[in-house]
């Protein structure tokens, strides 16, 4: 089955399933992905036929199908995205003159359609690797290669976007700001007022469109930026702490929209981000670069190119009631090699041959409490461990 086919089935079963809200969101990504105002039209009218037509469910799943169809119909023709590399960077190396602290070296590439994410204790090169990437600090050593076509530095920037974690203060509506961001991009008119509705409803701010900075909370606002972002239509995206004070479920959302527009078979985008939110971003990430004193902990450089390397442990952390004494007792028949305590939850160690299900096994052998398992054998999380 093709890349797009697969698409076409998975997002027909969320009409199969009536899972209305996730599949508005699909629609409006595949009529941006036309590029084409006639379906940007269309989906406007569909947004606005749905406030007034809440009830009508008959309606409504008529309605998706036959832009669906009409949606899928286009695309089809247009084609898709071969998934491209983007950037290469070779044993780049970030150093400050009166500073100890040296970034790198470090080597990885990134192409379309996928998520690196950035995770370390704070004051350890996350944000510095960002900006460099972006241009905003120049390389001490290494190199940085962008594979996407650019005429000069600004049309470098328009296509390579950095949104540092505390972001600039605007003034006017969210509606003004974003139909002055697609403006000064060329985008005017028809096309300007339809696209901007498009992506203030992908971003899920169609209700927020008349407010200000000052009226929006903390997860708004990312998806503010969010929404300017798409505007512009960049090939990469660089984003710092965007799930710094947002609550479970916002961030839930954030990442799945980097998901969602990421891996698009149309027009794919690459990102970067960091987060000290180490699983949140395991989950969403295709790689994990964790940074120790400006050092990849994970990371063997081969031919300039960053291969991450699989741990030989089995590594656990979980929560129990019972004693370190009784555990240690325990998992002895497991070869237990260190057992800690971080913040009143387990760490376990074992050899590589120790399998999760022998560990399940013995938890259940013995009946030990267990109020939370994880395991962080190929975890980023591992790194944190003393």
């Amino acid at each position: 089955m093709s890349l797009f086919e697969t698409h076409y089935k998975n997002i027909y079963q969320l009409l199969e399933y009536e899972d209305y809200p996730n599949l508005l969101k699909k629609i409006i990504d595949l009529a941006l992905d036309t590029e084409d105002l006639s379906y940007y039209k269309k989906t406007v009218y569909l947004l606005d036929w749905l406030e007034l037509n809440q009830t009508n469910i008959p309606e409504i799943r008529e309605r998706f199908k036959i832009l669906l169809d009409d949606l899928f119909a286009f695309l089809q023709k247009k084609g898709n995205s071969q998934g491209e590399k983007l950037l290469i960077v070779q044993n780049l190396i970030k150093a400050y003159t009166q500073s100890y602290f040296a970034l790198g070296p470090i080597s990885f590439d990134i192409s379309e359609g996928e998520i690196i994410g950035l995770v370390g204790e704070n004051g350890n090169g996350k944000t510095t690797l960002l900006r460099s990437l972006c241009g905003e600090l120049a390389p001490t050593n290494g190199k940085i290669d962008y594979l996407f076509e650019y005429k000069d530095n600004y049309d470098l920037r328009s296509q390579l976007i950095y949104i540092p974690q505390r972001t600039k203060d605007w003034h006017g509506t969210l509606l003004s700001n974003l139909q002055f961001t697609a403006a000064s991009y060329g985008i005017l008119g028809e096309e300007n007022e339809n696209l901007v509705q498009l992506v203030i409803a992908r971003m899920g701010l169609r209700g927020y469109r008349n407010l200000n900075w000052n009226s929006l909370s903390s997860g708004y606002k990312m998806r503010f930026e969010l929404a300017r972002m798409l505007l512009r239509k960049p090939k990469l995206l660089l984003i710092d702490e965007p799930l710094a004070n947002l609550d479970i479920l916002a961030q839930q959302v954030v990442l799945d929209d980097f998901r969602d527009i990421a891996k698009s078979p149309f027009r794919p985008l690459g990102i970067v981000l960091s987060s000290q939110q180490l699983y949140e971003v395991e989950k969403t990430s295709d790689r994990v670069i964790f940074l120790k004193k400006g050092q990849p902990q994970n990371a063997d450089v081969k031919e300039g190119v960053a291969e991450f390397k699989e741990v030989a442990k089995f590594i656990v952390e979980f929560e129990s009631d019972w004693s370190q004494e009784e555990l240690r007792t325990v998992f002895s028949n497991l070869e237990l090699e260190t057992l800690q305590i971080k913040g009143g939850t387990y760490i376990a160690i074992f050899p590589a041959n120790i399998s999760q299900e022998r560990f399940l096994q013995v938890i259940v052998d013995n009946h030990i409490p267990l109020n939370y398992f994880r395991n962080i054998s190929n975890s980023t999380r591992r790194f944190f461990l003393s």
